[in-house]
Formats: C-alpha cells, structure tokens, sequence
C-alpha cells in the first residue's frame, strides 16, 4: 500500500511538490492513521500514513502532548490509492 506524505514543517526539498493544507480530523483505520485535511484552495483530502510517521509527525507539531492536531498547517504530498 503506497502511503502519503506528510510534513509538520514546511518542506526544504522539492517545494514545488508539497501542498499546504489544514488538518480537519484524524483517525484510525486498519492499523493506520487517517488524516482529514482541507487544501488552501479548499479541496478535501484524505491522508493514509503509518501510526510511526503520526507519531513523528505530532512530536514535530508545536502542541502539547496529547493535544489533537486538528487545526494545526502542514504539508502534504498524496500518494496512497
């Protein structure tokens, strides 16, 4: 199963590649994390990655622990099917 990408801070790399986007909701689903962000275009996306990516991911997010990151801007490259 190919995973999408998902950066808390902006990429440095390939920029041109990444969107910026919101997350509206988070889950999990069949032993992934599910990510539900809105683009700044407005587009809806649904984000699959790994529980070990989210759990970087949220470390690397300026919020406490424990706090959900729903809210919070990140980048995003999709990938999954």
């Amino acid at each position: 199963m190919p995973h999408d990408r998902i950066h808390a801070r902006e990429p440095t790399h390939d920029v041109d590649r990444w969107t910026e986007g919101t997350v509206e909701a988070v889950e999990e689903r069949d032993g992934h994390w599910v990510v539900h962000a809105r683009s700044d275009d407005g587009e809806s996306v649904e984000l699959v990655v790994t529980l070990a990516i989210r759990d970087l991911f949220v470390s690397r997010l300026d919020i406490e622990a424990g706090q959900s990151p729903v809210g919070e801007r990140f980048w995003y490259r999709k990938k999954g099917g």
